[in-house]
């Protein structure tokens, strides 16, 4: 008995064998951190990063997106994909006349950001700095 693969079955088991045969990528870990004036706990993040929360006592929060670690973030922390995150945040604003977090390139740049605000709240992907307080390693 022959068997005959044609041409089109036989890239795909190729393909499908490459795939198998790389290894898994791994998601970095993600610090959220705040500003060690702000009093934030585990469970007011995902609050924070939709715009529910907004005080954290007198203090008014600022969370801060890293477009870096954005990806590992949504995916992790708030179990959303970019598309929905912008789409909550596009009606919200329109909504609530709450504006969206601000955008950081990178950890150093949204560390610096949480330093600077009173009710900084962000995420970043290397070890925190002791100037900062970390709220929960994901």
């Amino acid at each position: 008995m022959r068997i005959h693969i044609t041409p089109l079955i036989g890239v795909i088991l190729l393909c499908a064998g490459i795939a198998t045969a790389l290894p898994a990528t791994s998601i970095a870990d993600v610090y959220v951190i705040a500003n060690p004036t702000a009093t934030v706990s585990a469970g007011d993040i995902k609050d924070i990063f939709l715009g529910e929360k907004q005080l954290s006592g007198s203090t008014k929060l600022a969370p801060i997106d890293n477009s870096a670690a954005q990806s590992e973030f949504l995916a992790k922390v708030m179990q959303l994909d970019s598309i929905k995150y912008d789409s909550l945040w596009t009606k919200k604003s329109f909504r609530d006349g709450v504006n969206p977090p601000a955008l950081k390139a990178s950890d150093a740049d949204v560390i610096n950001a949480v330093k600077a605000s009173p009710g900084g709240v962000g995420y970043i992907t290397s070890a925190p700095p002791p100037s900062v307080t970390l709220i929960k390693k994901f």
